[in-house]
């Protein structure tokens, strides 16, 4: 109201007109869909998106939670995506000035979130199984690469020096049949058979499909945190080399 009892009157083009994409008044074009998500690292300050990063809320009891899927309700606390980061962030009281809450934070809090990723990982992976997508044994796999009916490969990360050399074969020769590759071997045998309800599980195939794609993007996720962050755009531009999943360089 102004000063005679009046409402005011806007500007043509209102903020909703503005968030559709349409000129407002002052010729200004703002479009939602160019807003790329960001977040903020409450512990480096540095921006990036959210599949780079951990959010973390509070639980009902007041305890710092970590929300892999980031779907839990309430206020988050984003952290760099690495080990080194949420160990640090918990040593210096960032969830406590992040929440603006006096909180004692768990000291396996980083271990939690490694446990976290590593079973939304293998659970991505259980699903690409029951959805036909999962080729497993080495002869089995070498036929899937030889006709071009695969994604990506997994190895054991405990695997003997021989299977590794195979996989390193296998993966040479799917470079050489395809443009991108992804790799895998963050997973354990025992973790890989019981996932799968295998035995002997070393060297296993994703066929190309929805789910086959978001295990590679959580097993990612996952080498990142533990050895350090490989961000989509450090790859974009590399189509001729192996996109891998763990520490094996090829």
């Amino acid at each position: 109201m102004d000063h005679r009892g009046r409402p005011f009157r806007t500007r043509r083009g209102c903020a909703r007109r503005r968030w559709r994409g349409r000129r407002c008044g002052g010729g200004c074009l703002l479009k939602k869909a160019d807003r790329s998500p960001e977040r903020t690292c409450a512990l480096t300050r540095r921006t990036g998106t959210p599949d780079t990063m951990v959010r973390f809320v509070l639980s009902p009891d007041g305890v710092v939670t970590p929300d892999i899927k980031r779907r839990l309700p309430g206020r988050g606390v984003w952290v760099d995506g690495t080990r080194t980061s949420v160990a640090e962030a918990a040593k210096k009281r960032v969830f406590s000035r992040g929440f603006r809450a006096d909180l004692k934070v768990s000291p396996t809090l980083a271990d939690d979130v490694a446990a976290l990723l590593r079973r939304a990982a293998l659970e991505r992976l259980s699903m690409a199984q029951k959805a036909g997508l999962v080729v497993a044994g080495f002869e089995k796999v070498r036929a899937a690469v030889r006709d071009r009916a695969v994604t990506g490969l997994i190895f054991a990360s405990d695997a003997s020096e021989d299977s590794r050399q195979k996989v390193e074969a296998l993966a040479k020769k799917a470079l050489e049949l395809h443009n991108k590759w992804s790799v895998a071997d963050v997973f354990s045998s025992a973790e890989l058979e019981s996932t799968l309800g295998r035995q002997r599980v070393v060297h296993v195939a994703l066929a190309p499909g929805r789910t086959s794609d978001l295990f590679f993007t959580d097993a990612l996720r996952l080498r990142g945190y533990e050895f350090g962050p490989l961000h989509p755009a450090d790859v974009s531009n590399h189509t001729d080399e192996l996109m891998f999943a763990g520490p094996l360089t090829v």
